[in-house]
């Protein structure tokens, strides 16, 4: 009986260093890697909002030039401006999903 008794001390000890030991670990990686904060999510926003004004932007600047330059039946602004606007959604659109990419994949090193 007490043979069976020190077995499952032994095997509790070596289950809680494990433990101990993982947590350790998840400390020291948490250190290192830091959570972003509020001001990282308020300029990724930010950044996804210049990546869609500054073509759309353009896209009408260029179209008013025309406009002015080429004067003809069809009006360059609009068209442009939408051209615009697809870029640069096309654009934030490929910003977040590298985001959320790099989310997963520390997701995954998390795991393992």
């Amino acid at each position: 009986m007490s043979e069976t008794s020190g077995m499952k001390r032994t095997h509790g000890r070596t289950v809680f260093s494990g433990e101990v030991g993982a947590k350790a670990a998840r400390k020291l990686k948490a250190r290192r890697n830091p959570t972003p904060g509020v001001w990282f999510g308020l300029g990724m926003m930010g950044l996804i909002g210049w990546s869609v004004v500054v073509p759309t932007l353009l896209g009408a600047a260029l179209g008013m030039w025309l406009d002015q330059h080429y004067p003809g039946r069809h009006a360059w602004t609009l068209a442009l401006l939408m051209a615009g606007l697809a870029v640069g959604c096309l654009n934030a659109w490929h910003w977040v999903a590298k985001e959320v990419k790099e989310m997963r994949d520390e997701e995954e090193d998390k795991d393992e």
